[in-house]
């Protein structure tokens, strides 16, 4: 066997290159009600993405496979699949009011230690202004099950991100560039 080939983690998932961030909380970890500090991103992966969305469903399977014994804990079966909670969620359903998650699907995905960003050429992004929710990139993530104070199920956690081009900014806020981009000077000392 070749020292080149990488052996194959079945529950590792790169997304497509049209996959969307949204609340990208990856500079700094961010506690949630107390929690563990970790770093966060929404993917908004479109239903057209058929291949990332088949990717996706058999890490998914993988790491319900990989996981059995932690999912069965101290009871006698393991869980069906299809009653667990999973991360890959539909946009259409659970969020109808938001055009963003228009006829996608998307994974939250976090991690307790920052993720690589790099852009299109596999370089480091170190400016904070080039990453935000908004942004069409890719995402390195890896599926897990979990079963933790009575909660069991499959979890995505996040690896790295790949800035492909920039997209609109989300959430309402204007840029500052479109805010002053204005060949008029309004009289500020009205």
């Amino acid at each position: 066997m070749s020292k080149n080939v990488k052996p194959v983690n079945p529950m590792k998932v790169i997304t497509g290159p049209e996959t969307r961030w949204s609340y990208a909380n990856v500079w700094e970890p961010k506690s949630i009600n107390g929690g563990t500090p970790k770093y966060s991103v929404s993917l908004i992966i479109p239903k057209s993405d058929t291949r990332t969305v088949a990717k996706i469903k058999a890490a998914i399977e993988a790491a319900y496979k990989e996981g059995e014994a932690k999912l069965k804990g101290n009871g006698k079966t393991i869980p069906a699949l299809s009653i667990l909670k999973t991360p890959l969620r539909d946009g259409d359903l659970e969020r109808p009011n938001d055009a963003a998650y228009a006829n996608a699907y998307f994974i939250n995905a976090n991690a307790t230690t920052a993720p690589g960003i790099v852009d299109a050429d596999r370089n480091p992004i170190m400016s904070r202004s080039e990453v935000y929710s908004g942004v069409y990139g890719r995402a390195s993530i890896t599926f897990y099950a979990f079963n933790s104070s009575g909660n069991k199920g499959i979890a995505c956690g996040l690896n790295n991100l790949q800035k492909i081009r920039d997209g609109e900014p989300l959430g309402g806020k204007a840029s500052a560039e479109s805010d002053f981009n204005t060949d008029e000077d309004e009289d500020f000392l009205d």
